[in-house]
């Protein structure tokens, strides 16, 4: 459905820009493609569009808020030299905003929350490091935040008997967990000069549960195995 709807935005804007020029060869108007700050539209409109493909994420927020100053900053609202000073705040109040929010932004939010309804433990390791084990006890999911140090989350001899879900947060620092062989993993996440890394193997059985795997990388990483 969402994608529909960001194909019917695109396909409209081609109409619009079509019709101006058409109106322009009737003499109905004076339609001008070209004008002060139109190339911010190229930020603009994809990262517009992507919200309604993809819901709202990250790098979709930080463009449209960067592509906004600078259309506004060619009309004449404001100068330059302000739009410059703003950008990084907007960047990192968009990347605080994102861990506040992180479950709200996954394109996975309906799983999540029907999964987060009874609350996750919670672990953290902030400059030190945290090694997790649940060798033959039913593993619910956990919410782990490493801030420069490490979580190391040992499920291989855990049960997992349904949908599950983990969310991840590594700043400056890194998260590794490992999972049995009778999970199915789907990770998102939001990488800021970090990234998630997903080297589980495929499933054995039929409809095996899922780990649904959510998390913010920001100079840090999440690694699934």
């Amino acid at each position: 459905m969402r994608n529909r709807v960001g194909n019917l935005l695109w396909g409209f804007l081609l109409v619009a820009i079509g019709l101006g020029f058409a109106g322009n060869a009737f003499g109905l108007w004076n339609f001008e493609l070209f004008f002060n700050g139109w190339w911010t539209l190229f930020i603009i409109i994809p990262c517009a569009i992507s919200m309604f493909q993809n819901g709202v994420q990250l790098w979709n927020s930080i463009g449209l808020g960067i592509g906004a100053l600078l259309f506004v900053s060619a009309q004449g609202y404001f100068n330059g030299q302000l739009v410059g000073n703003l950008i990084f705040p907007i960047i990192i109040i968009a990347i605080g905003l994102s861990i506040m929010f992180k479950g709200k932004m996954n394109k996975n939010v309906k799983m999540i929350e029907s999964l987060n309804k009874d609350g996750l433990s919670e672990y953290s390791a902030v400059f030190g490091g945290q090694e997790l084990n649940f060798p033959g006890e039913e593993f619910k999911g956990a919410n782990l935040t490493a801030v420069f140090g490490s979580i190391t989350l040992d499920l291989r001899q855990a049960i997992i008997n349904e949908d599950i879900c983990i969310s991840t947060t590594a700043v400056f620092g890194g998260v590794d967990i490992m999972v049995p062989n009778n999970v199915r993993v789907e990770v998102s996440g939001t990488p800021i000069f970090g990234g998630t890394t997903n080297k589980a193997m495929q499933p054995i059985g039929e409809n095996p549960p899922t780990v649904y795997v959510n998390s913010i990388s920001i100079f840090g990483g999440t690694e699934i195995k």
